[in-house]
């Protein structure tokens, strides 16, 4: 056996380690951290085409692409996950399974609000009903009602 497999090997079982034990944090590898997961990428991807291609971003002088507003993107969403990860262990500490549901809702429907004005900004149409429909969703799990 050579020593590049046993490297590779290696840094394979450690990195599954890191997501197994990551995502457990997280409440679990279920549907709703999923879809999250999902909308946090999808909107990372379309706010970097509406800049990279578009130049229409809200987020920098001139609409282009920058890697400080790309960096503080994959810090805010890394601030969700952190917010995630209390709220699961919120509801390991009170047994509701509750709280980190609710959460997961509220910023899936944040995140896909951003998608959506994403979208806008590089003149894809989109139903009326969508944006009706996540703005309820963020309401909702706002006010702490079940989704």
């Amino acid at each position: 056996m050579n020593q590049s497999f046993f490297t590779k090997t290696t840094i394979l079982a450690a990195l599954s380690t890191a997501g197994a034990a990551l995502t457990q944090a997280l409440g679990g590898w279920d549907m709703t951290l999923q879809v999250l997961l999902g909308f946090m990428a999808a909107d990372y991807a379309t706010g970097t085409l509406v800049a990279a291609l578009f130049k229409n971003s809200p987020k920098t002088k001139g609409g282009a692409l920058s890697s400080q507003a790309g960096f503080l993107g994959i810090a805010r969403k890394c601030a969700i996950l952190l917010l995630v990860l209390l709220a699961a262990l919120l509801d390991q500490a009170t047994g509701s399974g509750f709280i980190r549901t609710t959460l997961c809702f509220f910023f899936i429907a944040n995140e896909g609000l951003s998608v959506l004005e994403n979208l806008g900004r590089m003149g894809v149409p989109y139903p009326r009903f969508l944006r009706s429909m996540l703005e309820a969703m963020r309401e909702d799990s706002d006010s702490g009602e079940k989704p």
